[in-house]
């Protein structure tokens, strides 16, 4: 077997999508700042339609549900590709493990919720694993 070259720590979040730590001791930080407020806007779009509750409103909602779920894969999609880019063949990827891992959404604010429980994390160690392999 080759021998692995890096050695790279990711931290999974919500402020920071992943924050990198490589064996070099260098860190790479990738802010999450500008797709939480794209997620916020879809939010407050859904509840202006859920609202609204005419058939037209239904339609839409369908529409943009589909569409936010696409966007995030993208997002995903590039982080990881840029991250596989960035350190090349024969690199260890070493993931916090989130099995279990619940964030206590009773004790952030309301508006918080939806943001803190549904980013996709699994979906982001699949395009990892399925690019890094």
């Amino acid at each position: 077997a080759e021998q692995a070259v890096h050695v790279v720590g990711i931290d999974r979040g919500l402020r920071f999508l992943a924050a990198c730590y490589d064996e070099k001791g260098k860190s790479i930080l990738f802010s999450g700042q500008k797709i939480l407020r794209k997620r916020r806007k879809y939010k407050k779009l859904r509840a202006e339609l859920q609202a609204k509750g005419t058939k037209s409103a239904k339609r839409r909602l369908k529409k943009i549900g589909q569409r936010e779920n696409r966007w995030m894969s993208d997002v995903n999609h590039r982080l990881t590709k840029t991250l596989i880019d960035h350190y090349g063949s024969n690199t260890i990827y070493a993931l916090e493990d989130l099995t279990d891992v619940r964030f206590a959404t009773e004790k952030s604010p309301k508006d918080q919720r939806y943001e803190i429980a549904s980013w996709a994390f699994y979906q982001f160690e699949q395009f990892l694993t399925y690019k890094a392999n």
